[in-house]
């Protein structure tokens, strides 16, 4: 019974000063800054770093067991890109899943060089809503022809849109972008309502962009009735939520691919992680051993089974 106690007490012991601990470092760093994206500094935040872990879905333990192991690691200035392959590599290290989660936002960057995979796996996202969907149409307007990166329609809802794709962080979609869009869809609304059939659609123009829309383009899109989505806008309905609850990881967030297959995929269209089992000849193609290819697969169905367990206890 001694021995237990002395066991109990010494684990209690244990949390007590990794909590001490991390209080410590937190304190000691408060005075840190940091770099964003956007070159702008500011002030580290322990409890920011904290939120981002979690909501990858992390748990408490996980968290503070990472935010103990990158805090030595810190300097003045440091990028937050830096910061954030730190905590990916720890998470990756150890849970795959949640660190596919945490890396999205960089792996919808990586749908490129071009901006078509991200068209796609826009149109894959509407798809998933119950829309029906068209990448790359030309339409003729009333004074000129445009390409509209994706439609998508459902019952009455016929939306035009235009996607902006960046493949670095810091930039903003700014007002400029709304500015033009609405002037596109203007001018080929009048036609697509002569179509048989549209003439009782409610036609609506939407900007998507991976990044983050400025203050006036947020002020502009909202005054003229447009749509606008982004990474984290609407709040807590941006691609990055609806991604999470639909289940849409793109497979650049896959570590058990490298550069060259992902890109080899999303040239043949494969966008979605949760596509690739279907695409077992073509991963032999890019030269795959069986190994490998089970690999992938394991990953895949880790990915998926884990977001779908964690999707369906949110929904409960």
């Amino acid at each position: 019974m001694e021995w237990y106690l002395h066991m109990e007490f010494n684990s209690i012991t244990q949390i007590i000063t990794k909590t001490s601990n991390t209080r410590n470092m937190a304190a000691k760093k408060s005075t840190l800054s940091i770099t964003k994206a956007s070159g702008v500094v500011v002030p580290f935040s322990v409890e920011k770093l904290r939120k981002s872990l979690l909501r990858s879905g992390a748990d408490s333990d996980s968290a503070e067991r990472v935010i103990v192991q990158i805090q030595p690691k810190l300097y003045e200035g440091i990028p937050t890109k830096n910061i954030y392959r730190l905590a990916y590599g720890l998470l990756r290290g150890s849970e795959g899943v949640l660190a596919a989660r945490y890396r999205l936002k960089s792996a919808i960057m990586e749908l490129g060089p071009s901006g078509f995979p991200f068209e796609q796996f826009v149109a894959e996202i509407f798809n998933a809503k119950g829309y029906k969907t068209r990448v790359g149409v030309v339409l003729q307007g009333k004074c000129v022809k445009h390409e509209i990166d994706v439609i998508a329609e459902k019952g009455q809802d016929y939306y035009l849109m235009e996607c902006k794709y960046h493949n670095q962080p810091g930039i903003f979609c700014d007002v400029k972008v709304p500015l033009y869009i609405h002037s596109r869809v203007d001018d080929v609304v009048p036609i697509l309502q002569r179509l048989k059939g549209n003439d009782t659609k409610l036609m609506q123009a939407w900007v998507v962009t991976n990044t983050r829309f400025s203050f006036d383009a947020i002020k502009y899109g909202t005054c003229s009735g447009m749509n606008l989505l982004g990474w984290d806008y609407p709040v807590k309905r941006g691609i990055k939520d609806l991604v999470d609850s639909l289940g849409l990881y793109p497979i650049t967030c896959l570590s058990s691919l490298s550069k060259a297959e992902k890109i080899a995929l999303m040239n043949a269209g494969i966008v979605l992680s949760r596509e690739v089992p279907t695409q077992i000849k073509r991963l032999q193609a890019l030269g795959m051993s069986k190994p490998r290819i089970k690999k992938v697969l394991d990953e895949v169905e880790t990915l998926c089974t884990e977001i779908s367990r964690q999707t369906t206890t949110k929904r409960k």
